[in-house]
């Protein structure tokens, strides 16, 4: 039987598992400026589309994109280009001998450039802001209730109790009402970290 561990013990392995070292930056993120989870999901949303089996590109080992498929992939990191100008530009900057194929190191590149435009672009946040409040609310009036959240629960196949509701939302308002306003609902996603 193995020996029973003391309270010393679990105090000692949950120190350590909050000061677990953070992923660090690759020196690819840190020449565009992102962090290791930005990367991370850069390189997720590349994936989706790179193609592994190029026989010009056998030293890429995150594969290639085909010039086709950046504005998808694009639109998966959920920063499109806003205009066919753009897209022409960023194909451009992407593929700059007209091959059809993008390397990871290109478009990190351009990745970065669009998250560091969207992070910086309020009027996007209120975009995202809003369309997120109306996932909540499915515009049904101006705040998120008690209801609107065990909708939501429900929908991801989550049970999770009304105290722990009603908690959320005391501390989304900072303790005050029984509702969430979109002012509140802003303040919750930029302590989120959704926007920089």
């Amino acid at each position: 039987m193995p020996p029973k561990r003391g309270k010393a013990a679990a105090s000692k392995a949950a120190t350590a598992a909050a000061t677990a070292p953070k992923k660090r930056a690759s020196k690819l993120a840190k020449e565009n400026d992102i962090t290791a989870d930005q990367e991370n999901e850069i390189l997720e949303a590349f994936a989706l589309f790179a193609v592994t089996d190029n026989p010009d590109y056998t030293d890429e080992k995150e594969g290639v994109l085909r010039t086709e498929d950046v504005r998808r992939c694009l639109i998966a990191l959920n920063t499109p280009p806003t205009s066919a100008a753009e897209l022409s530009e960023i194909l451009e900057a992407v593929d700059p001998e007209e091959s059809g194929f993008v390397t990871y190191a290109h478009f990190v590149a351009v990745a970065a450039l669009k998250l560091h435009a969207k992070h910086n672009d309020p009027e996007q946040q209120n975009e995202e802001v809003d369309a997120a409040f109306t996932l909540f609310t499915r515009g049904e009036g101006d705040f998120i209730t008690l209801a609107h959240l065990r909708r939501v629960a429900r929908e991801l196949r989550e049970d999770v109790p009304d105290k722990m509701l009603r908690d959320m939302i005391k501390e989304a308002t900072s303790g005050g009402g029984p509702v969430v306003g979109r002012e509140d609902f802003e303040g919750v996603m930029r302590r989120a970290g959704v926007f920089g």
